[in-house]
């Protein structure tokens, strides 16, 4: 009896000690699994208003670009004093002709001209003389007919010398080439000595220098746009501001896309011929937003990171929008209340252990 009390005692002794021991390896196991989970910090979806924005790209280009020629061929260049990137004014001489034929034909038609005037004067003296001649009956009818025939084709070779004239004098003008309106030279062709013909391009004028952006929007996108929406474009640490002044009234039938024109009144240092992102302001909404870091990027998506129950890290895909002042607005994948993963959402995967730290603060304006 006493034998088996001792035995009942023992065993007690050593399941008590095995328990201890099994629960000092759990409370180990735990304290290493906390050890080993990512200290993360939680973010709520918060819903605020935002502007609404079409994002797009496309290139900057002249409003209006003249291509310049001159109207007569065969005459060399003798002189170009404008250059690519000047400011020209109306009317100022870009490029000059060799015009010593032309001041030439010019001189002659000039000659001919006063020499008409003078056969003219000179018949209508006489068709006056003529006429108190005869109404004195000192001379007939038929030479006072005659007289007043000279008189009328004097007239008429005056006006065919003055036309001539005046053609060889636009013939000279067409020698220079004339600004039609302000603006910057964009391009030269042309170098003195060359011969030229008419016709061909020799200076390219940007009007004003003008500059607009152009963009081709999906039908989608274009029926939210409107003459008058704020168009930004960063560029160069800078946001150049337009406004939209045209939109096409229809799309195209292969690529389903409109064109926006957009005036920029103050380009910066925008040249011709860049291609950049703008950001089409079409209003303002309420939007979901997260802060910007809680968005992760990965093979090509964006995604989000929330904690279970089981302190595990769940990846959520996501669609997003615009960016502003920290906090980026979420389209899809996400609602009003929701917690996401913002410090440490770079470094998570699915199903990682994760320990919430803090709650990240709040930036919504």
């Amino acid at each position: 009896m006493r034998a088996s009390l001792l035995r009942c005692t023992s065993l007690l002794l050593v399941a008590v000690t095995l328990a201890a021991c099994g629960n000092k390896d759990d409370k180990a196991a735990a304290d290493a699994a906390a050890s080993s989970a990512l200290p993360v910090s939680l973010a709520p979806v918060q819903q605020q208003t935002m502007a609404r924005t079409v994002l797009v790209s496309g290139p900057v280009t002249a409003y209006e670009e003249m291509q310049l020629g001159v109207e007569i061929s065969g005459q060399r260049v003798t002189a170009l004093p404008v250059d690519v990137g000047q400011w020209v004014k109306k009317g100022q001489v870009l490029l000059q002709l060799d015009h010593r034929t032309l001041d030439s034909e010019l001189a002659q038609a000039d000659a001919s001209l006063k020499q008409a005037q003078a056969a003219q004067e000179l018949a209508r003296l006489n068709f006056q003389r003529s006429e108190k001649l005869a109404a004195q009956k000192l001379i007939s009818e038929s030479s006072l007919d005659e007289l007043r025939a000279n008189r009328i084709n004097a007239e008429a070779q005056t006006a065919t010398a003055r036309a001539s004239r005046d053609a060889a004098q636009l013939r000279r003008d067409f020698a220079d080439l004339r600004a039609p309106a302000d603006g910057l030279i964009s391009k030269r062709l042309v170098q003195p000595g060359q011969v030229v013909q008419a016709g061909t391009e020799l200076l390219r004028l940007i009007r004003d220098g003008r500059l607009e952006w152009r963009a081709e929007l999906p039908e989608d996108q274009l029926t939210g746009v409107a003459v008058g929406n704020t168009v930004e474009l960063p560029y160069a640490d800078a946001v150049v501001t337009g406004r939209i002044r045209a939109v096409t009234p229809g799309v195209d039938a292969q690529t389903r896309t409109g064109t926006i024109f957009a005036d920029l009144p103050e380009p910066g240092t925008l040249k011709p011929g860049v291609y950049v992102e703008g950001r089409i302001v079409i209003g303002e909404g309420p939007a979901l937003t997260v802060p910007t870091a809680a968005i992760v990027q990965r093979d090509g998506h964006s995604y989000v990171f929330t904690v279970n129950d089981k302190q595990q890290a769940a990846r959520l895909r996501v669609r997003t929008g615009q960016a502003v002042q920290g906090r980026t607005a979420i389209l899809e994948g996400l609602k009003k209340g929701d917690r996401v993963v913002v410090e440490g959402a770079g470094f998570l995967g699915e199903g990682d252990r994760v320990r919430v730290v803090a709650d990240a603060k709040a930036t919504a304006k």
